[in-house]
């Protein structure tokens, strides 16, 4: 079978090795002649699998102390919900940058006041807005650091007066961060932390317990806390398929290399965009996302032309999104260099 280059948006690419590493945990996990997907949560084996997990982010995050990872389900589309459930008393600050990000201001919305602070909504979210004021009395501010439909990407946060939550869903160990800014991250596996199914949030436990309202259980941060994140059962496979993509990054050199790929990747994908009369990008220049990358032929007369060929190279997954249209190169962790270069010779040859 012939190599397929997966720009998917998401559920994304794995590297080989963590497939097949997941692939032995469903065979037999830990020597237990078990498969993982039949194990017991609470067994040594699986517990022993979490703080495995919790540490191996912890150490690639650089993050400090006073901060609990959790394992839970819902995807971010929940966590939409679950910041303003935990957080939100009086008022929520939100930046809006594309459509996940007015999903944020949504669901907030059903608990208390939102005050968007600035939106990008104005130019089809095609640029990350830069002037605007983090009100003092607002219980946090939310932002959404990177944004996969429109290819928009935070290149740096501000210094907040109030608690600080991201949305780093596309782009969480593509780049450094400090973890020391924010009061909690949250991000759904499937870009580039391992498969669908399994949504991360790291939270600082002094941000917890502010607000008046009593919290479901299963809404509640500090329920998963106290039952070190197994108050249910827990996305068992996904977070045992998402250690071996930790390991992986690990083995290659940690979010730092992550950071070099990643730059490398997308400076050749937009030097082609931004040379080839053929295509142009969507988004103004200093917000380009590193992960996605969205551009459209300029003679729309050659799309069916162009399809055809980056099919027979392929090529998968660069159609772009039906809100925006166009195309959507999506381009995580473990999406090798060849398969940008692949992209370009087509972009380069198909009109030959």
């Amino acid at each position: 079978m012939s190599k397929v280059h997966n720009f998917s948006a998401g559920p994304s690419i794995l590297a080989p090795e963590v497939i097949e590493a997941s692939m032995e945990g469903i065979r037999n996990f830990a020597g237990t002649g078990l498969s993982v997907l039949e194990v017991s949560h609470r067994g040594k084996e699986f517990v022993s699998v979490v703080e495995e997990t919790q540490a191996t982010i912890k150490e690639l995050m650089n993050i400090p102390d006073g901060y609990e990872i959790l394992f839970l389900g819902g995807g971010a589309s929940l966590q939409f919900l679950m910041v303003a459930y935990n957080l939100l008393e009086t008022k929520g600050a939100y930046l809006k940058t594309g459509v996940w990000a007015a999903n944020a201001v949504k669901e907030a919305k059903y608990l208390g006041n939102v005050e968007v602070v600035a939106s990008s909504e104005d130019k089809n979210y095609s640029y990350i807005p830069k002037t605007y004021t983090i009100p003092t009395d607002a219980d946090y501010f939310h932002c959404t650091s990177n944004n996969t439909i429109y290819g928009t990407q935070m290149k740096s946060f501000p210094d907040s007066p109030v608690t600080m939550v991201c949305d780093m869903s596309s782009d969480i160990l593509s780049r450094q961060v400090d973890v020391s800014k924010f009061g909690l991250i949250y991000a759904g596996a499937q870009k580039n932390m391992g498969p669908a199914g399994v949504t991360v949030v790291i939270v600082r436990k002094d941000i917890l317990g502010k607000v008046s309202r009593a919290i479901p259980s299963m809404m509640n941060y500090q329920v998963h806390i106290d039952k070190e994140t197994m108050f249910n059962t827990p996305p068992v496979f996904p977070i045992f398929a998402m250690l071996q993509n930790l390991k992986w990054v690990k083995k290659c050199g940690g979010v730092d290399e992550m950071q070099k790929r990643a730059a490398a990747r997308a400076d050749m994908l937009y030097a082609e965009i931004d040379s080839n009369p053929l295509f142009k990008g969507n988004v103004e220049v200093e917000d380009r996302s590193q992960m996605n990358v969205c551009f459209v032929l300029t003679d729309e007369s050659l799309e069916e032309k162009f399809n055809a060929a980056w099919k027979a190279a392929g090529i998968s997954g660069i159609k772009g999104h039906r809100s925006a249209g166009g195309y959507r190169a999506s381009m995580y962790n473990a999406l090798p260099l060849e398969s940008v270069e692949a992209l370009v010779n087509v972009m380069r040859t198909f009109n030959n």
